[in-house]
């Protein structure tokens, strides 16, 4: 069986990392078996979905590398949707219900004050059809919900294992509200019938609603697909991750510099088996993944092991990967530069303050003239590759100087920093002019 999988965000607002985790190991599993990865946009409420924020996901998937081979709006099927509904209120397994939010909120509260579960008591189907005619004149319109068999539902679970649901314990869910808008649960297995999805792979607080949309699969008479219920998300401290904190909007952490391959290595490693080390590329990445190296506790994101990964990433790009952008940074000063520079970057915009260090002009932090004005006496006249070694022996001998004593008054005169670079490599980059210029504790 050929792999095929879904994502199917609502338009409502920017992705973020528990939604584009999902997206993330739907893609990892569908390409790693060769299958095919389908972005459906749940559009269904035109009221809050817009233009702007679907633009936002394709963006948001396109630069993660999430790229689709298939794509659809849910909103220009609502045909479907609706030939569905027929069929199932044709076969009694949707019936028209007509009490209010605050109705049945009452019923829920009477049926906890006498220790009954709080589910529908299918109160609607006892309903003549004059009292439906009744409630329809009064002004009232239909809520449609779906009649469960009140059976259990089992299924193999890709990451779970054998799982289990008892409908008897369920409301019968609502799959189209008063004013006629479709909830989520109805388009998504009529979508899934008619896309041929094979599997689902979604998080694991919609075990429950797997048991329900089984029935309706059955119902409707398409394949079940498989399942696959991940652990959550939690931040480092173990609480939940609120998928409302924009700071872990895609959008925001492009805008912070983080490398998409550092954000899938991290969102597809977590939780597994896998070191958590940044993946070749994202293919790679899929290549690797399976469902038995995801163990059941909760996946900690921590923006620590984020930002490591962030820094390997660059530590390992290639100076042909980078040039584009140190192009479009102005601060595309050769291979050399890129290689001196590369272990010390966190971001990659960090590369702008050290193309600063080597070209200028830096202010040069002196703590003893003295010592640069000696320094200076013993500067070599040709900056190659092996100056800093000879010249810093030189200074030694001279001066006596040696370990930090020697080489932070020379590294704070030369970048201004008591960090950075490797100065070996540095120094041939700034040239002798740039270097005696700022011995002399010039601006240069």
């Amino acid at each position: 069986m050929s792999v095929k999988v879904r994502f199917a965000p609502s338009p409502t607002g920017r992705l973020h990392v528990g939604n584009v985790r999902t997206a993330l190991v739907n893609w990892l599993f569908a390409k790693g078996q060769g299958g095919q990865f389908v972005l459906r946009i749940d559009d269904t409420d035109l009221a809050r979905s817009t233009p702007e924020f679907e633009r936002g996901i394709e963006d948001d998937l396109t630069w993660l590398g999430l790229v689709w081979d298939e794509r659809h709006n849910q909103s220009k099927r609502f045909d479907r949707y609706a030939d569905a509904a027929e069929r199932l209120k044709a076969a009694g397994r949707l019936y028209p219900c007509y009490e209010t939010a605050e109705e049945l909120d009452r019923r829920r509260k009477v049926q906890l004050s006498r220790g009954l579960p709080p589910i529908y008591d299918r109160a609607a189907l006892k309903l003549t059809d004059a009292e439906r005619a009744r409630l329809e004149a009064e002004g009232r319109r239909p809520h449609w919900r779906f009649k469960l068999e009140g059976k259990r539902v089992a299924w193999e679970d890709l990451s779970r294992g054998h799982a289990e649901v008892d409908t008897a314990s369920m409301s019968d869910p609502v799959l189209i509200r008063e004013d006629g808008l479709y909830l989520y649960t109805l388009p998504s297995v009529v979508d899934d019938i008619d896309m041929g999805i094979t599997h689902v792979i979604r998080g694991e607080d919609h075990v429950t609603n797997t048991g329900a949309q089984i029935e309706i699969f059955e119902a409707l008479g398409g394949p079940v697909p498989g399942f696959a219920h991940m652990p959550l998300l939690v931040g480092a401290d173990g609480e939940a991750l609120s998928k409302r904190l924009g700071s872990l909007s895609i959008a925001e952490m492009r805008d912070q510099g983080y490398e998409p391959i550092a954000i899938v290595s991290h969102l597809g490693r977590i939780g597994t088996s896998d070191p958590l080390e940044v993946a070749a590329s994202i293919q790679a990445l899929g290549d690797s993944f399976a469902f038995d190296k995801m163990g059941r506790s909760p996946a900690r994101y921590d923006v620590a092991d984020l930002d490591r990964l962030n820094a390997q990433a660059l530590h390992a790009m290639s100076y042909e990967a980078a040039q584009p952008r140190l192009r479009a940074m102005d601060c595309d000063l050769g291979r050399d530069f890129w290689d001196a520079v590369r272990p010390n970057l966190q971001k990659f915009a960090d590369v702008a303050d050290l193309a600063r260090i080597v070209r200028g002009p830096i202010t040069p932090v002196v703590e003893d003239q003295g010592f640069l004005d000696r320094a200076a006496e013993l500067l070599p006249s040709d900056m190659d590759a092996g100056a800093w070694g000879a010249w810093t022996s030189a200074v030694k001998d001279v001066t006596g100087a040696k370990g930090k004593a020697l080489f932070m008054p020379l590294r704070l005169a030369l970048t201004g920093q008591a960090h950075g670079p490797d100065m070996a490599m540095l120094v041939p980059l700034i040239g002798r002019e740039r270097i005696a210029r700022r011995l002399k504790g010039e601006t240069a």
